[in-house]
């Protein structure tokens, strides 16, 4: 097994810890006594496992270690994470909770990705889902809009935009919903390009529909 798979599946494997430490500080809030000890540690579990998406690509491009594995590995250990973390601190008594559109919104595109290249790979026999700089860009957006979640306890600093209050850690909430929701846009558009490439985007005889 290569060095990034190995760091792949450690990043897997530092999930449940790390809701672990979030559902216990969530506890501790709810009854009204914060452990800040269990929150800083959810948050290093969280930045190490977020650097660590880096890290295993890096060395896999830098020392030629792309494998099939990896590309199955990296992408649930990716979703994993976020995914638990959004949830995390949705539902589990932060200070801060996510809008629950948010969450709603990742795992509908996440849903609709999953979805479609089931989709494609039927009626085209072949799918392929193309990294692009929009979907890197929703899922840094989602990392840092988690990061500060956790990091900043004070979601009533509010900052007036365009005549209206919006509290500070909405912000960075609302650019990784944009850029969530664009990406997932992207993603159809693709699939669509994919199933018109075969010609399945065109009117069929009846016979060939068979």
């Amino acid at each position: 097994m290569t060095t990034a798979n190995k760091i792949t599946i450690g990043r897997i494997l530092m999930i449940p810890f790390f809701v672990l430490m979030a559902l216990y500080y969530g506890r501790s809030v709810a009854h009204g006594h914060p452990q800040q000890w269990m929150r800083l540690t959810a948050i290093a579990i969280f930045v190490i496992a977020a650097a660590s998406d880096g890290i295993d690509g890096y060395i896999a491009r830098r020392y030629n270690q792309m494998s099939k594995l990896g590309t199955v590995l990296d992408p649930i250990a990716d979703k994993g994470l976020l995914l638990a973390a959004i949830f995390t601190l949705s539902f589990g008594n932060w200070q801060y909770e996510f809008p629950l559109w948010f969450p709603v919104l990742v795992i509908a595109r996440d849903v609709a990705l999953v979805t479609g290249v089931l989709a494609v790979y039927f009626i085209n026999g072949d799918a392929r889902v193309r990294p692009s700089w929009m979907g890197k860009s929703a899922t840094v957006s989602q990392m840092v809009a988690i990061g500060c979640a956790m990091l900043f306890t004070g979601s009533e600093w509010k900052a007036r935009i365009a005549g209206h209050e919006v509290a500070f850690l909405d912000m960075p909430v609302f650019i990784a919903g944009f850029f969530t929701l664009i990406s997932g846009l992207f993603y159809i558009r693709d699939g669509i390009r994919q199933l018109h490439s075969k010609g399945h985007g065109e009117p069929q005889p009846p016979g060939k529909l068979l």
